[in-house]
């Protein structure tokens, strides 16, 4: 077995976070300055990952989870812009609909960095 610690136990669908990072997008472009989003306007936001050496085996598959709200890991988000989101009113929540681009001149893409085995050589 593979975890002689518990021995019945399958990995097939095993989900493991490894890393996570939470922004709020009125901060994409300066903390000092937060912006609205415009509705419909395509918009660049970096997002560094913190700790970000992982190692990924044969067979891994990476999941991306894109979410307007992380809650209640952190507030809710109401989905208008609000000065300050703990002022929000009730009528501020709001359904949102976001999208992501995943084809076409510019999809969305993550960049990693590759680390070779140095022991293999």
């Amino acid at each position: 077995a593979p975890f002689p610690h518990q021995p019945d136990v399958s990995m097939k669908r095993y989900h493991q976070m490894v890393r996570s990072e939470v922004i709020r997008g009125r901060f994409r472009n300066s903390y000092e300055r937060p912006e609205a989003f415009v509705p419909k306007k395509e918009e660049v936001i970096k997002l560094p990952l913190q700790d970000v050496l992982h190692t990924f085996k044969k067979g891994h598959q990476i999941m991306v989870q894109v979410q307007s709200s992380w809650f209640p890991m952190v507030d809710i988000n109401p989905q208008t812009y609000v000065a300050n989101i703990f002022e929000a009113k009730p009528e501020d929540f709001v359904k949102a609909k976001h999208f992501v681009g995943r084809s076409g001149v510019k999809p969305s893409y993550i960049e990693v960095g590759v680390l070779e085995n140095q022991e293999k050589k």
